[in-house]
């Protein structure tokens, strides 16, 4: 993934112009969107774990259901504005 932008100063360039130079390079080679998208990544969890992941959320609701059914818990009610 490395992408090298190089800027080379020319003879009565200033500083500020040859910064400028390379940023305008930067976004042109598209690398900050690139790097910015990369920052957050998150690895795909396995078949197994989102097997097991969802047996046990199948099972919460189960039991979550028979409760309600049964009356030991009162039914949670979602407000919206």
């Amino acid at each position: 993934m490395a992408t090298n932008v190089q800027v080379d100063k020319n003879n009565n360039e200033s500083s500020a112009n040859v910064i400028r130079r390379f940023t305008k390079r930067v976004q042109g080679a598209g690398i900050v969107p690139k790097v910015r998208a990369g920052r957050y990544y998150t690895r795909l969890k396995s078949r197994n774990v989102q097997r097991f992941a969802k047996l046990k959320k199948l099972a919460k609701k189960e039991t979550y259901e028979k409760l309600l059914k049964l009356g030991k818990i009162a039914e949670q009610r979602s407000y919206r504005r």
